[in-house]
């Protein structure tokens, strides 16, 4: 593994954003309903190549650009995990650890090379876990690509020691059937194991360890004081039935993917509850039995999703956002042609109590500024931003850039804040995959440009200055603010 240092890239040396208004104060004093607005109105036209546009409530405080030795297009930047004063984003090569303490000033703490796409990341007091989603010749990170159709290839969790964040140490490889494109970490009860709900998909008949028809997750059990001795637990069918079995079509014309396994899962262990994006299906689930998973309710939406992506519940529990991933994140799909229903969110209640809950779809959420043909553009990775009373959510658009939304209305969702570059050199894709609010600033792994802090000044969201925590996995949701 490598440990290198950079410096950050201050805003001052970055391309000046297409907005010259002054910013605004953080609490937003004396500013009148129409004045905020007007904040979130986006300028004319598409902004240049590298151009920054945003809203003048999000003011971008650093850049740090990829470092050697992912300073490469193949190093694609993918999740962000959270704890104290750190930022750990995991990229298609392996790992970066950045002290955050000062977030106008970021720093590399650590880089750790261990290639296995795609690297999705959780942390968890001394451990870390990531995600192989890569077929290769064995479980180290010296390891080279080989094909799923060799049965010694390997695939699934590795966990790291990051006791010392200077130096991080591999303890422990755990092989799952179709790898693992993403991982949910999972506390048991009693704090003495952490499970990990690993989400795969995409089986094949000539893969020896990722046979059809694949409608399971992987539980993986790690004893938090002996990480080596982690291991599969079991792999439960969730889709006996086989779940969706998809509609044909295009990006143009409209498609859903049949159900093969799941792609992400996030949990509110405090309500024992996790949210399923399951390909063609999105499912709500109870996890009182942390080793169990009992469906609640499952929905689908041929007319509109084509990939059940990722999901978020609301603070309260009473809500998910449902992402869909249109193009798998590599089509142009925000614009006319395609329209505001499709490659959006998904706005569903969760109705009724215990057993009969059900999950009722409000309404569509997408970015309401056009992108270009050659900028890859759909629904990825947010969080929410713990504002009291209220549902705001952060969130990712590839080169569609970072949008801040309020959904407090279900049926009436609006943005209230944007950052986004323009189109990627040569036609290249990229832009941010993962965004998310920890301790008073949004950070976001762009996927070839490296690690953005942005501030977002606007009284709505001030109370979130306030709030703090120790850690954060997204997909791991906790009750910010209680009563």
């Amino acid at each position: 593994m490598a440990v290198l240092g950079a410096l950050a890239l201050t805003l001052s040396t970055l391309t000046a954003p297409a907005l010259a208004e002054p910013d605004l104060p953080a609490d937003g004093a004396g500013l009148s309903q129409a004045q905020l607005e007007a904040q979130a109105e986006a300028v004319d036209g598409i902004p240049g190549e590298n151009e920054i546009s945003r809203s003048r409530n999000m003011v971008l405080l650093a850049n740090l650009p990829k470092q050697a030795p992912f300073d490469n297009s193949a190093s694609t930047y993918t999740d962000i995990a959270f704890q104290d004063n750190y930022a750990f984003v995991g990229n298609y090569s392996g790992f970066v650890i950045y002290d955050i303490r000062n977030p106008r000033k970021p720093t590399i703490k650590s880089q750790v090379l261990c290639p296995g796409s795609q690297n999705d990341i959780s942390v968890y007091g001394n451990l870390l876990f990531l995600s192989t989603d890569s077929s290769r010749n064995d479980n180290s990170c010296n390891s080279v690509a080989q094909p799923a159709t060799e049965k010694s290839s390997w695939e699934g969790i590795k966990v790291f020691d990051i006791s010392d964040k200077s130096s991080p140490r591999y303890v422990a490889a755990v092989e799952t059937a179709c790898g693992s494109h993403t991982h949910t970490m999972v506390p048991s009860k009693n704090k003495k194991d952490v499970y990990l709900y690993v989400s795969s998909y995409s089986p094949n008949v000539t893969f020896p360890d990722c046979q059809p028809p694949h409608d399971l997750i992987s539980i993986v059990k790690v004893p938090v004081k002996n990480p080596a001795a982690a291991a599969l637990l079991k792999a439960p069918v969730l889709f006996p039935d086989g779940g969706n079995p998809g509609v044909p079509g295009t990006v143009e014309t409209g498609y859903t993917s049949a159900t093969t396994g799941c792609h992400d899962i996030t949990v509110y262990p405090q309500m024992d509850l996790a949210a399923g994006a399951c390909m063609g299906d999105g499912v709500l689930w109870d996890i009182s039995d942390r080793e169990n998973l009992k469906e609640i309710h499952r929905v689908q939406d041929d007319a509109h999703f084509a990939f059940w992506h990722s999901a978020t519940f609301n603070n309260s529990g009473t809500k998910v956002v449902f992402t869909d991933e249109l193009g798998g994140g590599g089509a142009a799909t925000c614009n006319e042609k395609i329209g505001p229903n499709r490659g959006a969110n998904g706005i569903y209640d969760i109705v009724g109590k215990g057993k009969d809950r059900k999950l009722v779809f409000r309404s569509y959420f997408k970015i309401p500024r056009m992108q270009g043909e050659s900028e890859n553009c759909v629904a990825h990775n947010g969080s929410l931003i713990p504002v009291p009373g209220k549902d705001i959510m952060v969130q990712s658009w590839y080169q569609g850039g970072v949008s801040v939304w309020d959904f407090t209305n279900s049926s009436k969702p609006r943005e209230i804040g944007f950052f986004e570059r323009g189109p990627m050199p040569n036609k290249a894709g990229g832009g941010t995959w993962s965004t998310y609010y920890y301790n008073g600033y949004i950070y976001s792994s762009e996927m070839g440009r490296g690690f953005d802090v942005i501030d977002m000044r606007d009284p709505r969201v001030f109370p979130a200055k306030f709030f703090r925590t120790d850690e954060l996995n997204v997909q791991t949701q906790g009750n910010f603010y209680r009563g």
